[in-house]
């Protein structure tokens, strides 16, 4: 009989990425942008080979469905590039699975948005997706670990 759980744990990132992304609603996942969870994670933190342009695809998904000009993949692609700086950033090494990092990254994709229509009601929106995001992170990449065993 053929073992099935290590074919799962390979394609758990790939996996979780496009069920988050498919699980679009309005206030708690706007255009499947919690995604950006195991794009991050999986591309920076804890580096899969093949998920980088994995990550870029749907970066680019994410922002189609946002009706943006690219904001989310020109941000992926930048921190791409910083992420080249390992002499002075080490997330794979951070604490917390580089949850700082995390919160850089969305904090510059929403300080964007909130300028993209200047209203209360945007303004509100985007602070509490940056609070979601940055809740919801430590559990999602907590099933990382779980599965590792």
């Amino acid at each position: 009989m053929y073992n099935v759980a290590p074919i799962l744990k390979k394609s758990l990132p790939f996996l979780m990425t496009i069920f988050l992304w498919r699980l679009s609603v309005y206030f708690w996942n706007p255009a499947g942008i919690l995604a950006l969870i195991p794009i991050f994670y999986y591309t920076f933190v804890r580096h899969i080979h093949g998920f980088t342009f994995f990550g870029l695809l749907f970066c680019f998904l994410i922002d189609y469905r946002c009706d943006l000009p690219l904001l989310w993949t020109i941000l992926f692609c930048l921190f791409y590039a910083v992420n080249g700086f390992q002499n002075y950033i080490d997330m794979q090494n951070a604490d917390n699975n580089a949850i700082k990092v995390f919160m850089i990254f969305i904090g510059i994709g929403i300080f964007l948005l909130i300028f993209s229509g200047l209203t209360w009601m945007n303004f509100i929106n985007n602070i509490w997706l940056f609070v979601w995001l940055s809740i919801l992170y430590t559990p999602i990449t907590a099933i990382d670990n779980w599965a590792k065993r």
